[in-house]
């Protein structure tokens, strides 16, 4: 639970980044291409962590400009990647605006839970980050190369010089 807007603000620029390196190395036919039947494809688990960014946050009341749940995924990488942006940055600029410390106190109905927003803010993160590795997975099924987030991916293993980890 986040306690001080600051803390989630950096949290916040370092997870949204490690987001963006994944999202800028997919291709347009990995949007769309089904490795596995019952897998989301990579455009569907990139467009839900997009637009999950709204539907948490606004139930605690902010109302920050984003795409609706419903949207279609977008056809390229490109659009992934600005929509990504967009509402990122909406939703930090949101909420300087309209919380400070205090708020990460104040409770909202989540889902038919109570939640308080410090506790909120932490599972977006949270869900952000289960959704990546879930797409990590399917980049991988898609031959496409994953970029590390908390350490080297095995591809980048090699750059530095290192035999990839088993």
């Amino acid at each position: 639970m986040y306690r001080k807007i600051e803390d989630f603000i950096n949290d916040w620029a370092y997870e949204s980044e490690s987001t963006l390196k994944l999202f800028n190395n997919l291709s347009d036919e990995s949007l769309t291409k089904h490795t596995v039947s019952n897998i989301r494809t990579a455009g569907r688990l990139a467009w839900h962590i997009i637009t999950s960014i709204g539907e948490i946050m606004h139930r605690t009341g902010l109302s920050f400009p984003t795409v609706n749940t419903d949207a279609p995924v977008p056809n390229t990488a490109k659009e992934l990647v600005e929509e990504y942006k967009r509402t990122s940055e909406n939703l930090i600029n949101e909420i300087k605006d309209k919380w400070n410390d205090d708020s990460l106190q104040q409770v909202d109905d989540m889902y038919g839970e109570q939640w308080k927003r410090g506790s909120t803010l932490a599972v977006l993160i949270n869900h952000q980050i289960h959704h990546r590795g879930q797409l990590t997975i399917v980049m991988r099924l898609n031959d496409l190369k994953v970029p590390g987030v908390y350490g080297p991916s095995k591809e980048e293993w090699s750059q530095m010089g290192m035999p990839a980890q088993e």
